[in-house]
């Protein structure tokens, strides 16, 4: 039973820090109000229009595009310490003193061993003290 918490409880914590590290970014393309591509961590494909904007037109009048791309990027955390180096020396006690207690924390007492426990004694066949006629008074 104290296995299986172990195992849940290290598979639990690797993926608060894989979650916690983690970073994408979503890039949308609109055209006008619609949403034409959604794509995580690429750029997303564009509608076509902007090639329309580049040709070269006989009025001076020039037209505003109606596209637009929204990114949203979602940074992960970068301040990890990897090696145990890394950390100061009243950190590296700390966290020694602390595995050291929480282990001795589970651990059992020696079983008391009696060594007579198998020990049976042997079957009287009469009562020596009636037989000697010895009394304690």
């Amino acid at each position: 039973m104290k296995t299986i918490f172990h195992n849940i409880i290290a598979i639990f914590m690797a993926f608060v820090v894989l979650i916690s590290t983690l970073s994408f970014s979503v890039d949308m393309h609109y055209c006008g109000d619609t949403l034409v591509d959604v794509a995580l961590n690429t750029n997303a494909t564009t509608c076509g229009m902007e090639s329309m904007q580049n040709l070269p037109l006989k009025s001076s009048i020039t037209k505003q595009g109606c596209c637009t791309d929204h990114k949203v990027v979602v940074d992960g955390q970068n301040e990890l310490k990897l090696s145990p180096s890394q950390l100061t020396v009243d950190n590296q006690l700390f966290l020694t003193t602390f595995v050291y207690a929480y282990h001795s924390l589970f651990e059992t007492l020696p079983k008391h061993v009696t060594p007579f426990q198998d020990y049976h004694p042997p079957i009287l066949v009469s009562d020596i003290q009636v037989d000697y006629e010895t009394f304690l008074i």
